[in-house]
């Protein structure tokens, strides 16, 4: 299976895919309450247009799912399983990924939240929906600050 670093489309379920400007774009099939296109980013995303998603989702949240080891990011998912299976099927070992919501219109250490039920994860000492590794929650808005431009 081709890496996202390859810049180049891969067959995935959820629908067609098309590459621009070192993003992924899958549009999912009969987008069931899913939003026209998931993105992988593995360059980066405008923070504008990171607001217009949340506007169309959510309203004020975009969930993501960050891949701390290859640093790319999913994101404009209606959940955070649906992303992470995008990252998996394009490459992504899952004990990599971590999933949170992003809030375009706060600042600072609120624009990201570390919360899904799915990192809750005992067998890698995370036993909560936020991340407890000071080091993990570092790597993580380490790639959100690259792959998001302000």
């Amino acid at each position: 299976m081709p890496s996202v670093a390859e810049d180049r489309e891969f067959p995935v379920c959820l629908g067609a895919t098309s590459i621009y400007n070192g993003q992924i774009n899958i549009t999912p099939q009969g987008s069931g309450g899913m939003s026209d296109t998931v993105k992988i980013i593995k360059n980066q995303i405008a923070f504008d247009e990171l607001t217009r998603m949340a506007a169309a989702m959510f309203g004020n949240m975009v969930k993501a799912v960050v891949d701390i080891e290859r640093e790319v990011l999913a994101v404009d998912g209606e959940l955070h399983s649906d992303l992470e299976a995008l990252l998996i099927e394009a490459g992504s070992n899952p004990q990599s990924l971590w999933r949170i919501n992003l809030y375009p219109e706060l600042q600072g250490d609120d624009f990201v939240e570390f919360d899904s039920m799915i990192n809750m994860r005992p067998s890698q000492g995370n036993k909560i929906r936020g991340v407890e590794d000071a080091k993990t929650r570092e790597k993580i808005i380490q790639v959100v600050a690259k792959r998001i431009s302000r």
